[in-house]
């Protein structure tokens, strides 16, 4: 593993370039059903990947501070992984299967194997969860988690946990059916309890990747409860959820001084346009690079601008 010894901090923060995209991403930009891409769509979207890589690469010696890092999938990003190896960029890859409302693994019985070939300095998991949600499933996803923490934590492959915990009916009805309410109303105490049960069932993430948080008050109880019964070194970053860029801007000067958040994870947000527009032929490739290259140091430089991280610290 390259960066096993690399702590994200409030100073050194990691700047993650988010495209373990599959099933979303072969959908909404390559009109691929039901996750089955032929040849040519499949081919189409590794060169994809490896654009939006490029961009991160551009961007990387204008940072303002802290650590590139990419999150990408070994499905379409292979050459990416590879690159991310020799260029010294932070690796994190997915090991759920994606497009899936439970937490299932994407190799099965093989995933590490998968794991220890790609040589990850994060192993991550996407999970959708809520407390309201049907009980069994919920312990059922729970101990399948247990399952990775452990097996990670034998390895030596610390674990990068992306949560999401959207809305049900009843909780979408009580916020007036406003998801900006039930962002800043109900989610964070949703937020808080889905880890404390995770905390419980003895799935142990060295990064909680999390959904922006409206106040900086549910930003610290959110690191008080990943922090709790001396997790010290637990984190969070802030994740993009393919927020317009207003408000992503504003989770991250929310979560970014906060102590205990040490970065975000921005997929969609930064590539999805220039993406589609290559596709259309609208955007050359140069073109393309440069403006993903463009939206990750925004959002790059609007963290650590937020956080205190100092200019001119070494990049890697």
């Amino acid at each position: 593993m390259s960066s096993h010894s690399y702590h994200p901090s409030a100073a050194d923060p990691l700047l993650i370039l988010a495209m373990d995209h599959r099933a979303s991403f072969g959908k909404s930009l390559f009109d691929v059903t039901g996750d089955r891409p032929d040849e040519g769509q499949r081919a189409a979207m590794q060169a994809a990947k490896q654009l939006i890589y490029a961009g991160l690469a551009q961007a990387r010696p204008q940072l303002p501070g802290g650590r590139a890092g990419v999150l990408v999938d070994e499905r379409y990003g292979e050459p990416v992984v590879e690159a991310a190896h020799s260029d010294g960029v932070v690796l994190a890859v997915p090991v759920e299967h994606s497009g899936r409302d439970w937490f299932e693994l994407e190799w099965g019985r093989e995933w590490l194997e998968h794991v220890e070939s790609s040589r990850p300095d994060f192993a991550k998991v996407l999970v959708r969860d809520n407390p309201a949600f049907p009980a069994q499933r919920r312990a059922q996803q729970l101990r399948a988690l247990r399952e990775v923490s452990d097996a990670l934590g034998a390895i030596g492959v610390p674990l990068l946990y992306e949560l999401l915990v959207p809305a049900t009916d009843e909780q979408r009805a009580a916020a007036g059916g406003n998801t900006d309410a039930y962002d800043r109303d109900l989610r964070p105490d949703l937020v808080i309890q889905v880890i404390a049960d995770n905390q419980a069932a003895g799935v142990e993430p060295a990064i909680w990747k999390v959904e922006g948080l409206e106040t900086a008050e549910a930003a610290r109880a959110v690191v008080s409860q990943i922090r709790i019964g001396g997790r010290d070194d637990v984190c969070a970053i802030v994740l993009g959820r393919d927020a317009p860029a207003a408000r992503l801007e504003h989770w991250l000067t929310v979560a970014a001084p906060v102590d205990g958040f040490v970065g975000f994870a921005i997929g969609r947000s930064i590539w999805e346009d220039p993406i589609a527009d290559h596709n259309h032929g609208t955007a050359s490739e140069d073109k393309t690079v440069s403006q993903i290259a463009e939206r990750y140091l925004e959002f790059a430089r609007q963290y650590c601008a937020a956080s205190g991280a100092a200019p001119g610290q070494p990049q890697g």
